[in-house]
This record gives C-alpha cells, sequence and structure tokens, in this order.
C-alpha cells in the first residue's frame, strides 16, 4: 500500500483517482502529476514502485500545497476575515451561509437542526 503525505492510497483504484484522497488534489490536478510523472493514469495503486512514489512526492511538494499546511492557511483565512469584521467574517461568527445564500428557509447544514417554537395557549 503506497504511502503518500500522510495518506494511505486506497487499495486497488486508478491512479488518478487514488491521488484524490490526498487534501488539496482533485481530479484535475491528479491528471497533471501523473502526466508530469509519465505514469498512465489507469495504473492501479497496488502496482506503484518505489520510484514511482518517490517522483509522485517530489512533484508535489515542490508544485502543491497539501494537507495539514492547506488546511492550516485556509482556517487562518477565515481567522483573518473574523478579525478584520468584514461581513464574510461576521458571517463565519454567526454560522451562517457565507456566500449570498437565503437562509430564511433552507441553510440547515450551517444552522444546525430546526429549534421546536413554544405556542402560547389562549
Amino acid at each position: 500500500m503506497a504511502r503518500l503525505f500522510g495518506v494511505d492510497l486506497p487499495k486497488n483504484k486508478r491512479m488518478e483517482i487514488a491521488l484524490t484522497y490526498i487534501y488539496g488534489i482533485g481530479r484535475s490536478s491528479a491528471q497533471k502529476i501523473l502526466s508530469e510523472a509519465n505514469i498512465d493514469w489507469n495504473l492501479k495503486s497496488d502496482h506503484l514502485t518505489d520510484d514511482h512514489i518517490r517522483v509522485l512526492r517530489e512533484i508535489i511538494e515542490n508544485n502543491y500545497i497539501t494537507e495539514g499546511e492547506l488546511r492550516k492557511e485556509i482556517s487562518m483565512n477565515i481567522k483573518r476575515l473574523m478579525d478584520l469584521n468584514v461581513y464574510r467574517g461576521l458571517r463565519h461568527k454567526k454560522h451562517l451561509p457565507v456566500r449570498g445564500q437565503r437562509t430564511h428557509t433552507n441553510a440547515r447544514t450551517r444552522k444546525g437542526p430546526r429549534r421546536a417554537v413554544v405556542k402560547k395557549k389562549k
């Protein structure tokens, strides 16, 4: 089983798909990486040699931000927005949708489960 950047690549998957298990690498990035490394996209992850792994590791380290470093950068960007008190930062603080979605209905993922409203008896 191949291991890159603290992630075990899944067994018996095409390399084009297996590389997407690394945070920060999608399908198009995986295709570019494999083309640069001269590795067939359809090669199964079980059949990687040590040379393949070494080349992949070098290419990803030099050209891409992945895993912990990327997560840290994203969280720092959000924290910066919150510290500046810009609109997007305020939406993050209040746990509301950030990108202009409606909140009158929907937005349950961000707002959490509905709270029951107690009605008064007359």
